[in-house]
């Protein structure tokens, strides 16, 4: 969490890195667009999926997402909050749901630490997120077109966490029990502009604080869709381009006495050596 006011008339703010109004501004023409689709029915599945594996109930839920009906309509009882700065959930949760948001935070681990909170001992913390090599694509032929047309580069797309360094942030959290895993996508479009237009619908466009404030030159999107068709066309379909998504799945447990605790080092009783020898006959 960022504690220092981000005002230009105050010296010592920190420099954010994503732009709130341009992320809000981007969310709500989504909104407009239409449903959140195709990566948050994906991820839906993918935390029921998870949830039906436990053999327990989950009645008092919350969950954190930029996109509240969409989320709320599959969990009709849960407490749907934003992803702000400061998460308003209530204590006493035995779940809690971070979804398709947690890739947006300024502070990935505050965010964590308060859903963390809400819950009681013993609850579910479940996290769906972007990461890993999500656009990796895109990033390569607009880099390219950018570098080729204008010799400089400008900040476009949102550094994505690696599955590694994500998973670590849930014992930092405090969370018992960490796991992280990941499902690679690879989806399949018309073309560059095809992409372009289902990112906007999803509210996945540029919300950085230092990108370009004006429009960017035609030519960088024409280069960049000729090499874009040319370098990762899709094998199925040649006609058609490929886009990586790397979503990432997080969880973690509150800490409670009730749960396995990992033995101690040197604790074991007989030798792996031992076990994995064949006995003679």
């Amino acid at each position: 969490m960022n504690p220092v006011s981000n005002s230009p008339n105050n010296p010592t703010a920190a420099r954010r890195l994503i732009d709130d109004g341009a992320l809000r501004l981007h969310r709500d023409r989504a909104g407009r667009l239409g449903p959140a689709d195709p990566l948050h029915r994906i991820a839906l599945d993918e935390v029921q999926d998870r949830l039906a594996e436990i053999n327990r109930p989950f009645t008092r839920i919350g969950i954190v997402t930029a996109w509240p009906a969409f989320w709320q309509a599959a969990f009709p009882n849960a407490h749907v909050t934003t992803d702000s700065d400061q998460l308003a959930l209530p204590e006493g949760l035995d779940l809690v749901i971070h979804a398709m948001a947690l890739h947006w935070a300024e502070d990935p681990v505050g965010q964590i630490v308060q859903s963390a909170r809400a819950l009681k001992p013993d609850g579910l913390f479940i996290a769906a997120c972007l990461g890993g090599d999500t656009l990796t694509e895109l990033r390569d032929v607009l880099t390219r077109a950018e570098i080729e047309t204008t010799g400089g580069l400008s900040p476009r797309f949102l550094p994505m966490g690696e599955i590694r360094d994500l998973g670590g942030l849930l014992s930092r959290a405090g969370l018992a029990l960490p796991v992280a895993d990941h499902l690679p996508l690879r989806l399949s479009y018309r073309d560059l502009f095809h992409l372009a237009s289902d990112l906007r619908a999803m509210g996945e466009t540029n919300a950085l604080t230092d990108r370009l404030r004006h429009p960017t030159r035609r030519e960088i999107f024409a280069r960049a869709a000729a090499d874009y068709a040319a370098r990762h066309h899709d094998a199925a379909d040649p006609a058609r381009i490929i886009a990586t998504f790397d979503m990432i799945f997080l969880t973690g447990w509150a800490p409670d006495s009730s749960q396995q605790k990992p033995l101690r080092p040197g604790s074991a009783q007989f030798s792996l050596t031992d076990a994995l020898t064949p006995r003679k006959p």
